[in-house]
């Protein structure tokens, strides 16, 4: 896709601290660096998200996933986790629609991201998930 930023930076066309690659997928330092070392892993072929990822394409991304976050995690010796976060659609915080997954380094509570999770588990009962499981369910049998 000519206009895509991702396609145009694995055509070599911009600029990127690109720091793995291989046939499939290419890894590179995030712009914005929300903390150190935050990098994205983007597949090649161009998917908006994981919604159009066959098995194929899956395999081949997230087979790489272990040995990246392990370099990003023994890069530098504060690091003590790290956050793998795929937005999908507007909605969920894709800006970019070319796939990509976020690995974002974490050293303290206090660093420059957190996810603020809301526990509504009093917010639907049993038969409420029963239902939505059942849904799920379904929908699997038919993919």
């Amino acid at each position: 896709m000519s206009d895509c930023i991702f396609c145009m930076i694995r055509d070599g066309d911009i600029p990127s601290r690109k720091f793995y690659e291989d046939e499939n997928v290419l890894a590179i330092l995030d712009q914005s660096q929300v903390t150190p070392g935050h990098s994205l892993v983007i597949p090649k072929k161009h998917v908006r998200n994981i919604y159009d990822y066959d098995e194929e394409l899956a395999a081949k991304v997230f087979k790489v996933l272990p040995k990246i976050t392990r370099a990003l995690r023994d890069f530098h010796p504060d690091v003590k986790g790290l956050n793998i976060l795929v937005n999908n659609e507007e909605l969920a915080s894709q800006t970019v629609f070319h796939s990509h997954i976020h690995l974002l380094p974490r050293y303290s509570e206090q660093d420059d991201f957190s996810l603020g999770w809301a526990n509504n588990a009093d917010k639907h009962s049993d038969e409420e998930l029963d239902q939505m499981k059942e849904a799920i369910i379904g929908e699997l049998e038919e993919k």
